[in-house]
């Protein structure tokens, strides 16, 4: 299972989840400058990347248990956890069970809270749409609207690299993980109970996690830090890496 993860670093652990249709690679230029001062670990999710072996289940629950069974393989007691999109929903889940292994929490354009009815209403529309058009069909457009317009020529690369990593999901992934996201719990009293800082990154221009929701769950936690940038749709490790890095890194300073 060695290519499921990159593990560079030492000392202090940020693990590292990714979020729908993505792998471990959107991270890991992001991480590299990190590695002089932690360890850091970004996983496949189930179904993701290089970890499609034997995946039974897509729920947030099942992929946290994966993420809770490779840490123990890797010898990771405590971390700090930054969870993108649906690696936010993985690490809620995570939280809610593992709490005791956690030094912070990073939500990185995420969510605690669940699906609106209009979100679910969506879900089952793309997982139509998937069954009846395949998974190349459904990628070409949906990764690009993900990106604030005005960042998307400079970042032409980066979403053509997105796209690569998503045209390669398999088709039982992408349902798996709509479906899973559609129908996952409402975590805001995990947040609530959180015993470990919290930190929120949001994009302000971020269709997938829109201002209000962001706004409804920051303030839940006893201790916490809140990122807003503008000019920045759903994937800041990209739009505004140095910021996004920077803001990270000092939180992790604080956390360890």
């Amino acid at each position: 299972m060695a290519n499921t993860y990159i593990d560079a670093g030492s000392v202090d652990a940020l693990v590292f989840l990714h979020g729908f249709c993505e792998s471990k690679q959107v991270w890991a230029d992001f991480m590299k400058p990190l590695q002089q001062q932690f360890r850091t670990i970004a996983l496949d999710l189930p179904g993701h990347g290089d970890n499609t072996e034997g995946i039974s289940s897509y729920s947030m629950e099942d992929m946290a248990e994966d993420v809770k069974r490779r840490l123990d393989e890797l010898g990771v007691k405590k971390c700090l956890l930054i969870g993108h999109s649906m690696g936010g929903y993985v690490s809620m889940a995570f939280a809610e069970k593992y709490s005791h292994m956690l030094n912070g929490l990073c939500l990185f354009h995420s969510s605690a809270l669940p699906d609106t009815d209009e979100k679910k209403e969506n879900r089952n529309k793309t997982i139509d749409y998937v069954e009846r058009h395949g998974v190349v069909n459904f990628i070409n457009p949906f990764v690009e609207p993900l990106f604030y317009s005005e960042n998307r020529a400079r970042l032409k690369e980066e979403i053509e690299m997105m796209k690569e990593i998503g045209r390669q999901t398999p088709k039982e992934t992408v349902l798996g993980a709509l479906a899973a996201m559609r129908d996952r719990s409402d975590r805001s009293e995990v947040l609530k109970k959180a015993k470990y800082p919290v930190l929120f990154i949001f994009g302000k221009d971020d269709g997938a996690v829109p201002m209000e929701k962001a706004l409804e769950q920051c303030h839940l936690p006893d201790n916490s830090m809140v990122y807003f940038i503008a000019k920045t749709g759903h994937m800041g490790m990209f739009e505004r890496t140095y910021e996004t890095r920077k803001t990270l890194e000092k939180f992790a300073e604080t956390t360890f």
